[in-house]
């Protein structure tokens, strides 16, 4: 049986909640298959996390990851193609940590590109409604850290895909002023991710370059 592994992140910086964990639980809660499904919510901790994915990936060998977080102030989903080997933290993480400067994986290469259909991702969640766009750029913090990890991880097996998909504030939890989506299209937006990674072989061309 095919198997997916699908992980959000906790609350982090203040925050209450964070829609990424949120939505993980929601699409576990609603999946009906056929493939197995096997979610976890990860600490916002460089090592912790790392450490989380690494075990799971060993335990339940995914043939897809879809790792998921908060990228506050986007306005939409957004579908990262690449992974920097660089962590860069302008904050410190949930277990204080905050390094600067180091690499992701040492003696790694400098990037991932991700091995989900992006394109088709980001065309199938709009095409929902939902906006979503590819994004060029996971940051430098747990985040990336988190999809360099799985691309890491999984890169010697051809048949696996992986990849990370930011999701913005939830508007029943966003703070003031800040851009968001509905918490169930945040779901709606994963569970056609999902679909989309599984079903889709090759993925699309169109133009998604950006500037910025």
């Amino acid at each position: 049986m095919t198997t997916v592994l699908l992980t959000g992140f906790e609350p982090f910086a203040g925050d209450a909640t964070n829609p990424s964990g949120d939505a993980v639980r929601r699409v576990a809660q609603e999946w009906d298959g056929p493939e197995h499904l096997v979610t976890a919510v990860l600490p916002v901790e460089f090592d912790g996390a790392r450490r989380s994915l690494l075990q799971l990936i060993a335990t339940h060998d995914p043939d897809v990851v879809v790792t998921t977080g908060l990228a506050g102030g986007r306005t939409g989903v957004t579908i990262e193609r690449i992974a920097v080997n660089l962590l860069d933290a302008r904050i410190p993480d949930n277990a204080g940590d905050q390094p600067v400067d180091v690499p992701s994986s040492p003696g790694g290469p400098a990037a991932h590109f991700a091995t989900l259909p992006v394109k088709a991702i980001a065309a199938a969640i709009t095409d929902a409604g939902i906006p979503a766009t590819v994004s060029h750029s996971a940051g430098t913090f747990v985040c990336n850290h988190v999809m360099f990890t799985a691309l890491d991880a999984t890169a010697p097996a051809d048949h696996r895909r992986a990849g990370f998909i930011h999701v913005p504030y939830a508007t029943e939890d966003a703070p003031s002023g800040q851009p968001s989506l509905p918490l169930v299209d945040i779901v709606r937006a994963l569970r056609i991710a999902l679909r989309t990674a599984l079903d889709t072989d090759v993925d699309a061309s169109y133009a998604a370059g950006t500037i910025a």
